[in-house]
């Protein structure tokens, strides 16, 4: 797991904490940070998650539009799921963590369909409508204040675009049948999120659709993902095998929703912003979009801070501790 920092990919298995509530002020929100993680090797690259990854392909597969001008990654890690991203014209992927983007850079290689940009959910460094498509997997679990995050992604998705989003539900069958034996002392039928480790949450379906609905996001589609995720199961049976069953279940199931992972895709709603041509970034920090290019550098004019690009990434994390101007 990534550190805490004041100033975002990990697994969302099965909950076992207490209720979260006194939302810190947005300038001191935690983060994740998984700078100088060896999160791909310590994770997922024969770490017995060969089943998690290919469900959650095939719910991309369908939920996602296969084409498109722009797709924004927030919480890309090292890239896992970039090869689902080839009708698109530009990718953005998004992850708080430089170190993470340079293993992502070092796998893509000099393709200049991709951006990498470090920065904070919270502080999207983008102007408004500007990404046709958004796309959040295991990353919303690390969110203290959600309404926020969303709130940032509807921002920078423009006017009918789409948002494809996994959360971890707090209501899934072995979480109903823990509480209904006594063996956890959280609801998982109550709406609050419940934090099981620090800066882990799960997620009741209500919540994250109600929070959906007032960003400006219209559900359009959902899947029921990880059906099968016990080790028992996953000792036993071929993942691929456990794969096709979970793609079988994953839209019958959707109503009920029993499975840890769930899978939403929603469009943009209402009025949204267009993005100005030719203009891209905004300062995290006084939101101004006059901002010029530097060898190393993107300066803003507005508020005087430099933001530093190295090896091809761009470096937005805000708030920074000891920012100086």
């Amino acid at each position: 797991m990534g550190r805490v920092c004041y100033n975002g990919e990990q697994d969302s298995e099965e909950s076992d904490g207490g209720l979260t509530d006194n939302i810190l002020p947005e300038e001191a929100l935690p983060i994740c940070d998984y700078e100088g993680s060896t999160y791909r090797t310590d994770f997922w690259e024969g770490r017995g998650r060969e089943y998690e990854d290919l469900v959650e392909r095939i719910a991309l597969h369908r939920l996602l539009p296969p084409a498109g001008t722009r797709l924004l990654d927030v919480g890309a890690g090292f890239g896992r799921l970039v090869d689902l991203y080839t009708g698109y014209d530009e990718v953005v992927l998004l992850v708080y963590s430089c170190s993470l983007l340079r293993e992502a850079r070092e796998r893509l290689g000099d393709d200049p369909r991709y951006r990498y940009v470090a920065a904070s959910f919270y502080h999207l460094p983008f102007v408004a409508g500007l990404v046709e498509t958004a796309v959040m997997v295991r990353v919303l679990h690390h969110a203290q204040d959600v309404p926020s995050v969303l709130d940032e992604i509807a921002r920078v998705v423009c006017a009918r675009g789409h948002f494809v989003l996994e959360y971890a539900n707090k209501r899934h069958v072995k979480a109903m049948l823990r509480y209904l034996l006594r063996r956890q002392d959280w609801s998982p039928f109550d709406w609050q999120p419940v934090e099981f480790v620090a800066l882990n949450f799960d997620f009741h379906p209500a919540y994250v659709r109600l929070h959906l609905a007032q960003a400006g996001f219209a559900v359009q589609q959902e899947c029921a993902v990880s059906a099968f995720r016990l080790p028992v199961l996953k000792r036993v049976v071929p993942p691929r095998v456990l794969a096709v069953l979970d793609g079988l279940l994953q839209r019958p199931l959707a109503p009920l929703k029993p499975t840890p992972s769930v899978f939403v895709h929603a469009c943009r709603d209402g009025d949204a912003a267009v993005a100005p041509a030719g203009v891209f970034f905004r300062c995290p920090a006084c939101h101004g979009t006059d901002l010029s290019r530097g060898n190393d550098a993107l300066f803003c004019r507005g508020c005087a801070r430099r933001w530093p690009i190295a090896n091809g990434i761009y470096d937005f994390r805000w708030p920074r501790p000891n920012d100086q101007k």
